[in-house]
């Protein structure tokens, strides 16, 4: 498939009509990613690590919000914040809402994929000290490996530090210009199986750029680029928010025989033990959320927990 720039002046992986200058476009062109510092406030951080500590705490629950404990602290005995590696899928907590409906945020991803915004997926990071490297760091991977949904071009991630990260407390890692390439085929290659963290191989000879990033600082990346993250070498913890989005009018489709039948199959595993019985798709309309824009392809399903 050619992926080159089209002719939207230049620009293939961006729409523009938002906050971003043509330099930064620019630099999401050629690299796929792009980093805005100081774009979420420190009030609006502060209110979220607050709520990640009343989840961890137990005191806040939703019904598709999901916690998920990191395997070598959990078998330590670790309890609270300090043994929870992340919680998924909270975009009907009012609190956490607010990030992903955060002008702030929002503005920069009108200007990769357009005005009519749909949140899909939904991450607060924690990565708590203390945790076995092989449980602690990600793999390299393509996000697009879950989505049962295109183009992929209309897709972009935000993932904001919570506090200061870098390579140390197991910081994010990107490959840059890794956008155009096409998915690859994604199993567990390492020693370890952490749930759901795949990988993909033969890649280690491009070029890595680690992000170093304050409280606030986001990047924003397309759902083909290659990244990942390390351990957690410090006592301090790796706190991010993310969130991924797509333009409300992408297309659905089944993943059975694509190279994503895999994730789908342990993703769908992973959900009948919470008695969810939909399907693939309707389970991500499902935990999808407007942000703003008419309703789209994904505020149609009939699926439920």
């Amino acid at each position: 498939m050619d992926r080159s720039v089209g002719n939207n002046h230049g620009f293939k992986y961006t729409v523009g009509g938002g906050v971003l200058s043509e330099e930064q476009r620019r630099f999401y062109e050629v690299n796929g990613y792009v980093v805005i510092k100081n774009n979420v406030s420190e009030a609006l951080i502060d209110e979220v690590s607050n709520r990640l500590v009343e989840i961890c705490d137990g005191k806040v629950k939703g019904d598709l919000m999901r916690i998920v404990k990191d395997p070598s602290l959990k078998q330590k005995g670790v309890q609270g914040i300090n043994s929870v590696h992340k919680v998924q899928d909270f975009l009907y907590d009012d609190i956490l809402f607010k990030y992903a409906s955060d002008p702030a945020v929002t503005d920069v991803v009108t200007s990769i994929i357009g005005p009519n915004i749909t949140g899909t997926h939904s991450m607060l990071l924690n990565k708590p000290p203390d945790a076995d490297p092989g449980s602690s760091l990600h793999p390299v991977h393509q996000d697009l490996h879950a989505f049962p949904f295109r183009p992929a071009d209309r897709i972009v991630a935000s993932w904001t530090a919570m506090e200061k990260i870098d390579r140390s407390n197991g910081g994010l890692y990107v490959v840059p210009g890794s956008h155009n390439l096409e998915l690859q085929l994604h199993d567990y290659f390492e020693d370890f199986k952490n749930t759901l963290y795949f990988g993909v191989k033969g890649f280690d000879h491009l070029p890595k750029a680690y992000l170093e990033m304050e409280k606030g600082d986001t990047v924003f990346f397309h759902p083909l680029i290659l990244h990942g993250s390390g351990p957690n070498f410090t006592k301090r913890f790796r706190k991010a928010i993310s969130c991924h989005y797509a333009d409300s009018n992408c297309s659905f489709f089944d993943v059975k025989g694509t190279v994503q039948e895999n994730v789908a199959a342990e993703i769908m595993d992973i959900l009948s033990k919470f008695g969810y019985s939909g399907n693939f798709i309707g389970y991500w309309k499902m935990k999808s959320r407007l942000i703003k824009g008419p309703p789209g392809n994904f505020q149609n399903f009939d699926s439920h927990l």
